[in-house]
């Protein structure tokens, strides 16, 4: 259950920011996104890349679990995710 608990926060989450990322570069946004909820804090989401969205208190739960979630990865696998979005980020760079 808290597998799949999890998969529909990130569902959810990725929805959200698709949606609020619409007026401006989708893959800067969202890299942004992902950047600071890999290695950042709840709070970071909300200063950085939500900054100038309103995010109301439901979806900050959402957020603050999802983080949890993520925090709570094992070491290797969040290492290989941050490598992920390394390397994702590098390409878009010769693009």
């Amino acid at each position: 259950m808290k597998g799949s608990t999890a998969f529909l926060l990130v569902a959810l989450a990725l929805l959200c920011v698709c949606e609020l990322a619409k007026g401006e570069d989708n893959n800067e946004f969202f890299m942004d996104f992902l950047q600071t909820l890999l290695v950042g804090s709840a709070e970071e989401l909300y200063d950085g890349p939500l900054g100038k969205y309103n995010v109301n208190a439901d979806a900050k739960a959402a957020l603050v679990e999802l983080k949890s979630c993520i925090d709570g990865l094992q070491p290797t696998h969040k290492a290989e995710l941050v490598k992920l979005l390394v390397q994702v980020l590098g390409s878009e760079d010769g693009v």
